[in-house]
């Protein structure tokens, strides 16, 4: 069931994150990144899809580049109006933390599988033609959810 996991992990009497159902943008599919200063600094990178934010969290600043690769782990799906999502996140919830926008803009989708997004980013500090690859799990990085997201060349 869309955003259950999402909001198991909340109590929404002493977070200000939205609660919210599923439910399509509109027109233009969204984009964002929200800077989130938890337990340690990451950037949460989330993509509409199926009326919920697809959500991956990313351990470094998200690529501008050709040449920088990320880690970007799946983590739970998040309803729309997280993308507008600014604030504090109080001790003791999970994600206790400043969440602030870092980028924000719409994106085509050039290509979607179980393994594999393709997708022209219109953001602000993002442009162009970005790919999430999920990789097999390894030694280094054992877990089920772990993508890498890159900007694509001539993208």
């Amino acid at each position: 069931m869309p955003l259950e996991e999402y909001k198991k992990k909340r109590d929404f009497r002493k977070t200000p994150e939205p609660d919210a159902a599923v439910k399509e943008s509109g027109e233009k599919r969204i984009y964002v990144i929200q800077k989130h200063k938890a337990t340690h600094l990451h950037y949460d990178l989330r993509l509409e899809f199926d009326g919920v934010l697809k959500s991956w969290a990313l351990p470094k600043e998200p690529p501008k580049d050709e040449k920088t690769k990320r880690l970007a782990v799946m983590t739970e799906d998040h309803p729309i109006e997280y993308a507008e999502f600014e604030g504090i996140i109080p001790e003791g919830q999970y994600g206790a933390g400043k969440v602030e926008v870092w980028d924000t803009g719409t994106f085509g989708l050039e290509e979607r599988s179980n393994e594999k997004i393709v997708a022209n980013i219109h953001g602000k500090k993002l442009t162009g033609k970005y790919a999430l690859i999920k990789l097999k799990p390894t030694a280094r990085y054992p877990g089920e959810n772990n993508w890498l997201f890159f900007k694509l060349k001539g993208g």
